[in-house]
């Protein structure tokens, strides 16, 4: 009788540990795919040539430029 007990409370004892080793991981999950993310865009950013963004555009020559109206 007495092994049926330690054997019921062993049982127990390693589905507890496995259950919050699993519950642990689980955890873990969402911020990997977030880290995962960043790593992807980050590698986008560097693989992606310089020379593709938009270049600011100067204003027209021909337009004065008058000083801020103060408010």
């Amino acid at each position: 009788m007495d092994g049926a007990v330690l054997l019921i409370l062993a049982i127990a004892g390693v589905a507890a540990i496995f259950l919050f080793s699993l519950k642990g991981l689980l955890d873990q999950v969402p911020d990997v795919i977030d880290s995962a993310g960043r790593a992807r865009d980050a590698w986008r950013r560097f693989k992606k040539p310089e020379s593709s963004q938009p270049d600011e555009q100067p204003p027209p020559a021909n337009e004065k430029e008058q000083p801020p109206a103060a408010a």
